[in-house]
């Protein structure tokens, strides 16, 4: 891994209903086989605060709540010298203890610590349902969307990228 590579975390609980939405999506974006990019899965957004270290930009898909229609498509950068993150839309599926830091956390505690990437974009999709079993049927139709807005986001990372080197 180095600076001029590109992380894609797929954040989320594959059993945990709409939660499963990033692995969902990164596992689609790893089957359009872009170069100098690291496709990975994690339920556990803890291990981001050193996972994104050494790149020069990340792209997070996760699930999000807003209160908003489930399947909307939220972007939003988070980079180090973007805004903090709200933490109400961007947590761990409703859990508590230490199971209640969720991806919010993870990025301002990497901003903290100088392990946040340049770039950071987060493509969050709007969640029904973080109950066990599988995804609502409007977050499997919202899917195309997903894997192509996620898409369009990782090719503009990468051009800034390379912009910048």
């Amino acid at each position: 891994m180095s600076e001029g590579r590109v992380l894609v975390v797929g954040l989320g609980s594959p059993d945990r209903g709409d939660d499963a939405v990033g692995s969902a999506v990164a596992e689609r974006l790893a089957g359009l086989h872009f170069e100098g990019v690291d496709i990975v899965t994690r339920e556990d957004p803890t291990q981001l605060v050193q996972l994104w270290s050494g790149h020069g930009a990340a792209l997070v898909i996760d699930a999000v709540t807003s209160g908003n229609k489930p399947g909307m498509l939220h972007i939003r950068e988070v980079g180090d010298a973007g805004e903090p993150l709200p933490t109400h839309a961007f947590t761990a599926a409703g859990r508590g203890g230490s199971h209640a830091f969720g991806l919010a956390g993870a990025v301002e505690l990497a901003r903290t610590l100088g392990t946040l990437p340049t770039h950071v974009t987060v493509v969050g999709v709007e969640a029904k349902t973080f109950d066990f079993g599988p995804m609502s049927p409007e977050i499997t139709q919202a899917l195309d969307a997903a894997v192509a807005t996620a898409a369009a986001e990782l090719i503009a990372l990468k051009e800034e990228m390379q912009s910048c080197a």
